[in-house]
C-alpha cells in the first residue's frame, strides 16, 4: 500500500496506520503523540495532538475527508494523501490543542524534573502561544503518596492513561487508575502508598509530562548537567539494558532506554532502576545517542564550545571547582569505540 504525507511517498503493510508511516519517513512531517505509544496495546486517540488532514481518501476513493483524523488510530489506504505540517487547518488544531492541554497544568518547569526532556514542554515551545485565554483558576488536587519510588503530581497530569495502560500489560494486579469524572478526573490509587509492583518504575519512563517522577533522582540535577551512557547488567527479571544519567562518576538516575520519539525499546525493573546507583554494578557501553535538537545535547561534552563572555564580579559565575569537573567529566578517558561514534557525529 502506497500513502503519501507532505509530498513524500512510501510503501507501508495494511493495517500500518498513518502516524506509523510518518515516523517510517521521519522528519518534520512525524505528528507529535501525547497519548500514543507503540508499546502499549490500546494507547492512542485521547489526546488529539496528532490530528492531520486526509486531502485523498485512496485511489478508490479518492474523496477527502472533511473532518481532521487522529493519525494514531487511523488506517492508512492504497494512495492516501495526507497533509501534516503542509495544512493550515493542522496547524491550527494542534495549536488548539496545546492551549486546551495547557488550561490546567501549572507553570512550574522551573521546578519540575521533567523539564528538558517533557514532550508537553516540546510541544508548547512548537505550537504554543505567549499569553492565555483562560481566566479561571486552575484545578489542583491534593499531594497524595502513591509509593517510596514514584512521586504523583496530579495537577500536571494530562490524563493520557499510559500509566494505566503500562500498569494493565505489565503486572498481574494494577492497583490505580482514574477516579471521578470529567474536569474532576484524577490518577489515584484508593489506598495510599499501595505502589510497589516490581515493574512499576516504568510509569515514569511512559509519562510524558512530570506527572510522575522518580523519588530518588528528585531535585537532585537537571537532565542537561548528567551524562546518558547506555549500559547492562545480567538480571534475571528483566532485560538489564538500560540508560544510566551521570554527573561525574556518580550515577544519579537509571531509565530505560528510549528511542527517538521517547519510547522505550524495553522496560525494565524496579531493582535496575532504584536499586543500583553504583558504576561498578554496570557495564557501560558509550555514550547514549540522541534527537540533535534535544536540550541535552547542548550540553554535549564531545563539542567544543565557546565560552561566553558575561561582565560581572570575578569569579561570581564560575561555581565549585568539583561541579565545573563533573558537568564536563574532561577527566573520564574516551573507549576506542566511543571515539569512533564521536568522529562519525551521531551523538
Amino acid at each position: 500500500m502506497k500513502v503519501t504525507i507532505d509530498g513524500q511517498s512510501i510503501d507501508v503493510e495494511p493495517g500500518t496506520t498513518i502516524l506509523q508511516a510518518a515516523r517510517m519517513i521521519g522528519g518534520e512531517s512525524v505528528p507529535p503523540a501525547m497519548c500514543y505509544y507503540s508499546k502499549l496495546k490500546g494507547s492512542g486517540g485521547k489526546c488529539r495532538c496528532c490530528l492531520v488532514e486526509v486531502s485523498k481518501g485512496s485511489e478508490a476513493d479518492p474523496r477527502p475527508m472533511p473532518k481532521l483524523v487522529a493519525s494514531c488510530v487511523t488506517g492508512v489506504m492504497d494512495g492516501m494523501e495526507v497533509n501534516s505540517t503542509a495544512s493550515e487547518r493542522v496547524t491550527d488544531a494542534r495549536k488548539s490543542v496545546t492551549e486546551f492541554l495547557l488550561i490546567n497544568h501549572p507553570l512550574d518547569c522551573p521546578v519540575c524534573d521533567q523539564a528538558g526532556e517533557c514532550d508537553l514542554q516540546n510541544l508548547s515551545f512548537k505550537h504554543g502561544k505567549s499569553e492565555t485565554r483562560y481566566i479561571e483558576e486552575k484545578r489542583t488536587f491534593e499531594p497524595e503518596d502513591i509509593g517510596p519510588n514514584i512521586q504523583l503530581h496530579m495537577n500536571r497530569c494530562i490524563l493520557c492513561y499510559r500509566c494505566v495502560m503500562v500498569a494493565d500489560q505489565l503486572t498481574d494486579g494494577r492497583v490505580h487508575g482514574v477516579l471521578d469524572r470529567g474536569d474532576h478526573s484524577n490518577i489515584s490509587t484508593c489506598i495510599s502508598k499501595a505502589i510497589d509492583n516490581e515493574f512499576s518504575g516504568n510509569m515514569i519512563d511512559v509519562c510524558p509530562v512530570g506527572a510522575l517522577t522518580d523519588k530518588t533522582f528528585r531535585f537532585k540535577s537537571r537532565v542537561w548537567f548528567n551524562k546518558p551512557f547506555n549500559a547492562h547488567r545480567n538480571c534475571d527479571k528483566c532485560c538489564g539494558k538500560t540508560t544510566v544519567w551521570m554527573f561525574g562518576n556518580e550515577i544519579q538516575r537509571v531509565t530505560g532506554r528510549k528511542d527517538e520519539y521517547h519510547e522505550v525499546e524495553e522496560f525494565i525493573c524496579n531493582e535496575c532502576r532504584f536499586d543500583h546507583k553504583d558504576a561498578n554494578d554496570w557495564v557501560i557501553e558509550g555514550p547514549r545517542r540522541f534527537e540533535k535538537d534535544s536540550v541535552i545535547n547542548a550540553n554535549n561534552y564531545t563539542r567544543k564550545i565557546a565560552p561566553v563572555v558575561i561582565e560581572t564580579e570575578e569569579k561570581i559565575l564560575l561555581g565549585r571547582d568539583e561541579d565545573r569537573k563533573k558537568i564536563s567529566m574532561a577527566s573520564r578517558p574516551l573507549r576506542p569505540e566511543e571515539q569512533e561514534v564521536f568522529k562519525e557525529g551521531n551523538v
